[in-house]
């Protein structure tokens, strides 16, 4: 049988158990016939970052990108972490956006989950909690590096600025989301936004009622497990390497950032 995009990062991932100290397992996911891979790394001791990436299974420069970032040991030891290193294998293999069932996995964070694959994600990480939480995206229509940080109540944004800084610090471009026919969520969230060069800086608690079918998992983590929970998106009209270096740039600045 000839290998998928997702037998192959599976695969990689892997190979890193024997020149990295990871600990790598399955976690099932509930009345579907599907795993996700869970990557633990660091002393369970320290305070632990959420990595994930993946949930749109037709972004591909994320997932690789999470894995160069574990693979080049650029992760920032003074923390441990818990990676999703692909949250939609079904729709990463298949080059789709939604999972196996047709459904968007970043609208099922509620009530428990109602996918499979946030209901297996929910429960692994219950009675967890996460300094940052972190999750890689694409987006076919950008032409530019952007980042979401929704906050929690009397929060002010602490990560974006430095990323878009970084991004600049770098050469590579960052997205204009001035136009309001750019999506940025479902109708109406713009009225909760306060929409910079590059950022996306939202009232977590204000934009959850429009997220009628179920939350993106950034605002689920938020609202009980991560003190901070981030978004990052690379644009698809751009070339692979420069996708890849965004994500790395993009995580490994919010890290420092986050001591």
């Amino acid at each position: 049988m000839e290998q998928t995009e997702y037998d192959r990062l599976l695969a990689a991932w892997k190979a890193l158990r024997g020149t990295h100290n990871l600990r790598i397992r399955e976690v099932a996911c509930v009345n579907a016939p599907r795993t996700l891979l869970v990557v633990e790394v660091g002393s369970e001791q320290a305070h632990t970052v959420a990595l994930s990436a993946g949930i749109h299974g037709n972004e591909p420069a994320a997932p690789w990108a999470l894995l160069a970032l574990v693979r080049d040991r650029l992760l920032d030891d003074r923390f441990a972490y818990r990676i999703w290193p692909c949250i939609n294998p079904t729709g990463f293999a298949a080059g789709l956006r939604p999972n196996a069932e047709g459904v968007d996995i970043n609208r099922s964070f509620s009530r428990g989950g109602t996918t499979p694959e946030a209901r297996a994600i929910i429960t692994a990480n219950r009675d967890r909690k996460f300094a940052l939480s972190i999750d890689l995206h694409e987006d076919f229509e950008a032409r530019g590096f952007y980042a979401y940080e929704p906050l929690a109540a009397n929060a002010t944004p602490r990560y974006v600025q430095t990323v878009i800084r970084a991004m600049d610090d770098a050469g590579l471009s960052v997205q204009e989301l001035d136009d309001p026919a750019f999506d940025l969520g479902p109708p109406g969230t713009r009225a909760v936004q306060t929409i910079g060069r590059g950022t996306v800086v939202v009232d977590a608690k204000a934009e959850g009622p429009f997220f009628t079918g179920g939350l993106p998992m950034s605002l689920f983590l938020l609202r009980g497990s991560a003190a901070s929970a981030l978004t990052f998106e690379t644009p698809m009209t751009r070339g692979w390497d420069e996708r890849i270096a965004m994500h790395r740039i993009a995580v490994t600045t919010a890290l420092a950032q986050a001591g």
